[in-house]
């Protein structure tokens, strides 16, 4: 049994270099919401040295907010912005000698992208523009998912080990009770579920199916390398291998 393992990373935790030690897939930040043209091209090298993908992490023009701002934008506006995002990380790869492999948007363009079949389908050409062998990767049985397939992209279906679900399948929105696990070998034994067994409990008891192919692991956290860590020996106790 393989999963990948991916962290959002670029964003101003100083953790970054030893997250990259312990997972497959680096999602950077592009700018929108976190980062900059330098620390996306230090990512960028440590990810290539470390052999992690390399993925883009467009968001909604938002950096006051960090990127959790709902937005009703226009959709060319949307497809610009993401363009735009993609096209730099992608121009920084290139001169490192590195490649883009997929796209995970963040934080609210994420969200609504989940459930807003529109903004889904402008979010999936956008990527699709950039490359055809680009990967989307999007919340498990979502939207942005199915617009993906429908335009015949590759996709990543991803589940969160630290986040509640809703009985439909969605993230609990943050700010609203059982939105965050705190507790780590609650959050570790809801990866393994959903991992081994395909389904998560919904924080109003309800077994959700889910199709677990790479698990966000949230770098911003207090004890984020210390969940990492425990996550990853959980896995090998498991024999689950992780892969990107």
């Amino acid at each position: 049994m393989k999963i990948d393992l991916n962290a959002d990373l670029g964003e101003g935790a100083d953790s970054d270099y030893a997250l990259l030690q312990l997972v497959s897939s680096a999602n950077i930040a592009c700018g929108f919401h976190a980062g900059d043209a330098q620390t996306m091209l230090q990512t960028v090298r440590w990810a290539k040295a470390l052999g992690v993908a390399i993925g883009a992490h467009p968001s909604f023009p938002d950096r006051d907010n960090f990127g959790r701002t709902r937005m009703q934008l226009p959709p060319e506006t949307v497809y610009a912005q993401t363009v735009y995002q993609i096209g730099a990380l992608q121009a920084i790869a290139s001169t490192e000698g590195a490649t883009v492999r997929h796209v995970k948007p963040h934080g609210m363009l994420y969200n609504q992208s989940a459930e807003d079949p529109v903004l889904a389908d402008v979010l999936a050409r956008a990527v699709q523009a950039c490359g055809d062998q680009l990967v989307l990767v999007g919340l498990a049985g979502s939207e942005s998912i199915a617009a993906a397939r429908r335009l015949g992209m590759q996709v990543c279906e991803e589940v969160f080990a630290d986040r509640g679900y809703q009985a439909n399948g969605a993230l609990v929105p943050r700010g609203q009770p059982g939105a965050l696990i705190e507790e780590a070998q609650q959050a570790i034994d809801q990866t393994l579920s959903m991992v081994k067994d395909r389904r998560v409990q919904a924080v109003s008891g309800e077994w959700v199916s889910v199709n677990a192919q790479t698990i966000c692991l949230h770098g911003d956290g207090e004890h984020a390398l210390a969940f990492a860590r425990r996550l990853r020996e959980s896995f090998a106790e498991n024999a689950i291998l992780i892969n990107a």
